[in-house]
């Protein structure tokens, strides 16, 4: 066998070495493949699997807040037939907020700014104190402190109306001092921490174009 053969035998081989190689390296693609993409976990997501609804199964959603096959878990899934737009962890969320805003409202005696969310007997009863509390000459300085606990406690919808109402219970922290005319203390104390348990009643019609719910009820 003369040199050029072997020359080129042993080219062939490292040919073949370097191939073998490659494909181990990079796989083999067929045809025009698109690249692999990785979805990011959502943050708000957390120990769930990748879906909220299966097909005939459970709606993870509502039985997250409520017992499966509940009256509530039936009223909550009817809003979301007739508003498919509506999350239930997202109205909580919606809730936590509102709870804060409605009621450092009413402790700062400025109702105008939540009239959107409150219903009118919500806003005769709060205006009731705070016309009282001008009568007296008294002002009160509140301090939020925040939210410990907040639970869905009742859900009802109506079919004909098509209104949906939901309960919470919140318990929440907060400092209030009310003074006199002349500055001094009536009630209260900045250094006596406040904790409050309330249940207020939302509602909305479902079917509505204005997206606000409303503080229709208080209670404790």
């Amino acid at each position: 066998m003369n040199s050029s053969i072997i020359q080129l035998l042993v080219l062939a081989a490292i040919a073949v070495f370097l191939i073998l190689r490659l494909r181990g390296v990079l796989g083999t693609r067929e045809g025009f493949e698109k690249p692999a993409v990785t979805r990011a976990e959502p943050a708000n997501r957390i120990g769930r699997p990748d879906f909220d609804v299966i097909e005939g199964g459970p709606d993870l959603d509502i039985t997250d807040y409520v017992e499966d096959g509940s009256d509530d878990a039936k009223a909550l899934a009817a809003m979301k037939r007739v508003d498919p737009s509506f999350n239930v962890s997202e109205f909580l969320g919606g809730a936590r907020g509102a709870y804060e805003m409605i009621l450092m409202a009413f402790e700062n005696g400025d109702l105008d700014s939540i009239l959107p969310f409150i219903s009118e007997d919500v806003y005769e009863a709060f205006a009731s104190v705070v016309d009282e509390r001008q009568r007296q000459n008294l002002s009160v300085e509140a301090n939020f402190i925040g939210i410990s606990d907040m639970t869905l406690v009742d859900a009802q919808f109506d079919e004909i109306t098509k209104e949906g109402e939901v309960s919470i219970r919140f318990k929440a922290e907060m400092t209030s001092v009310v003074r006199n005319a002349a500055g001094e203390v009536v009630e209260g104390s900045v250094k006596e921490i406040k904790r409050m348990k309330d249940t207020w009643t939302f509602a909305r019609k479902m079917d509505a174009d204005d997206p606000n719910w409303r503080l229709v009820a208080t209670g404790e």
